[in-house]
């Protein structure tokens, strides 16, 4: 069998249903083999579009996404999508191509060692030298991308390689189950949540599975625990639930970490160092319990004094059984804070002012869409005001990157989604600063007839960066720019192209766009001048005195 044919047979061996591509020259075998798949083919306009949406299905479906890329600058050009997929635990496989390996005679034209450049990215990364070596080397890296901790893989094809004859073999893909914590940790860790006076919950980005939502909403009804969530954690635990405090978009001086401090002992479900930190640790404060697939990665803002490894399900199963209420614990001042966080956060739910608050954004989103709509956020300043504002009623209902925080990923992502939940309503949520960076995948949107909302946060100016440089105390320098014409730029796309005068408007258009079909793109402008004196001046002073 031809090695470019072996390698789509084990790709379909595996499951695969997508490949995001932009295709090179030395991906012509591959692509040749390909054409009589059952895997379809979605080319993008970028690799990062590619990179992204592989990602995000990744995400979105617990089986490992797939991309693929030509070498030199379509490589590196996956090398962020690699980052954002390492960092946020996503299952993703990237293939790229390369000049033959043994013989040649273009010298290091568009060479590069892009095994060595995707080492640090990734969590396998191979070149393959023989066609004989595939079927091994692609049940190996899905295995490893899927396995907790997932992210991703990569393997290189040569041209050469692509076109030998080898053996027709692929490797049964074969099931496991991860291992449960031992029963000592999970004894001490009853006995910690029973003697606590002030338990809290935290539910963090390793707690996003399918096979953990069950479990851990069962652990919270038992034990009437109150808990928050880190931004990805959000959605694991329906957020209409009594015992949900909020979020923690913020490291410190919010609401929630008024209940966060007032808590002896931290119940953290699933946590991961690479988000931005929900709380910060403290020698001699409270203690905290680490229940994850693996053990804490310790460093000077988290270092938990127990440790629960092991398949998280069955921790939160078995500990749901052996604990029981307590009558010496404490839970009312989380009441209280409860009542705070949600005055604070619906004051401006109904101030209608133009350009528009994203707090009032919000709500008329969460107040607009289905209980299942998914929405994709690209980076930037809005990002906190979603975390804060915006309660997810399911997982991966609010698509949010707290780890890499790439800009750029919001469009790709939106698209992944609207790919894997046909059924669903999907919005992008995108400054104009993010947007542009990858608005070339409007063509992909409009060329795969998808139906996608986009809506676009205009304030001309990089925000997320001007908020910190006001809070830092510098002039306003360096982050203002202009924009094209979004209605006529969408339009050129084959796109529905609006621009929002009013937010009655904004609500009209919105309901337009959610019941027609088709790609639509609106451009709502955006007031930001309130994010320094809440975010960092109000919440400051009204959280010391509670």
């Amino acid at each position: 069998m031809k090695a470019s044919d072996l390698l789509v047979k084990a790709l379909e061996n595996e499951g695969v249903e997508y490949i995001f591509a932009v295709p090179g020259e030395e991906n012509l075998d591959f692509l040749n083999s390909l054409k009589e798949s059952s895997i379809h083919l979605v080319v993008t306009r970028h690799e990062q579009g590619a990179g992204f949406m592989a990602a995000t299905y990744g995400r979105l479906t617990e089986k490992t996404g797939v991309c693929l890329a030509t070498l030199g600058p379509g490589a590196t050009n996956l090398v962020t999508p690699a980052a954002f997929a390492h960092l946020g635990a996503m299952p993703m496989l990237m293939i790229t191509g390369q000049k033959p390996i043994k013989s040649s005679k273009q010298g290091r034209f568009q060479i590069l060692d892009v095994v060595d450049l995707m080492q640090p990215v990734t969590r396998f990364t191979r070149q393959i030298v023989n066609g004989n070596t595939i079927a091994p080397l692609v049940r190996e890296a899905f295995r490893l991308s899927l396995e907790e901790r997932p992210g991703a893989v990569h393997l290189e094809l040569p041209e050469d390689i692509a076109r030998e004859e080898c053996d027709d073999t692929v490797f049964g893909v074969g099931d496991h189950r991860r291992p449960s914590a031992n029963s000592e940790s999970l004894a001490d860790a009853a006995v910690m949540i029973e003697k606590a006076t002030h338990p809290l919950l935290l539910v963090g980005a390793g707690a996003n599975r399918k096979r953990i939502c069950g479990p851990l909403t069962d652990f919270v009804n038992a034990t009437g625990i109150p808990f928050f969530t880190t931004q990805m954690g959000k959605g694991v635990i329906d957020e209409r639930h009594p015992l949900y405090l909020g979020t923690a978009a913020l490291s410190g001086n919010d609401f929630i970490h008024c209940a966060i401090d007032y808590a002896d002992l931290v119940i953290n479900v699933g946590h991961d160092v690479v988000e931005k930190p929900p709380f910060i640790m403290e020698h001699g404060g409270k203690q905290v319990i680490h229940i994850n697939f693996c053990p804490a990665e310790v460093d000077a803002v988290y270092f938990p004094q127990l440790n629960v490894v092991g398949d998280i399900a069955s921790s939160l199963e078995q500990l749901g059984q052996s604990i029981r209420k307590q009558s010496h614990w404490d839970l009312s001042y989380f009441e209280t804070m409860k009542d705070e966080v949600d005055n604070h956060l619906s004051k401006y739910f109904e101030d209608t002012r133009f350009p528009m608050l994203p707090q009032r954004l919000v709500h008329l989103l969460r107040s607009t869409l289905d209980d299942d709509a998914v929405l994709s956020l690209d980076n930037g300043i809005y990002k906190i005001w979603f975390a804060r504002n915006y309660k997810c009623y399911a997982p991966n209902t609010m698509l949010l990157d707290n780890a890499l925080a790439s800009m750029g990923a919001g469009l790709p992502s939106a698209l992944a989604a609207r790919i894997v939940c046909p059924d669903s309503q999907v919005v992008a949520i995108c400054g104009d600063g993010g947007f542009m960076m990858n608005s070339q995948e409007l063509e992909t949107a409009v060329r795969l007839k998808l139906d996608l909302v986009v809506i676009i946060l205009n304030d001309n100016a990089f925000g997320m960066i001007k908020w910190k440089q006001q809070d830092m105390g510098f002039d306003e320098f360096g982050l203002d720019y202009s924009n094209p014409d979004f209605v006529a730029y969408a339009r050129s796309y084959g796109a529905e192209g609006y621009r929002i005068t009013g937010d009655e408007h904004f609500q009209e258009t919105l309901d337009h766009c959610l019941t027609s079909p088709g790609v639509h793109v609106i451009e709502v402008p955006v007031d930001y001048s309130l994010n320094h004196e809440i975010l960092n001046v109000l919440l400051k002073e009204k959280t010391c005195r509670l």
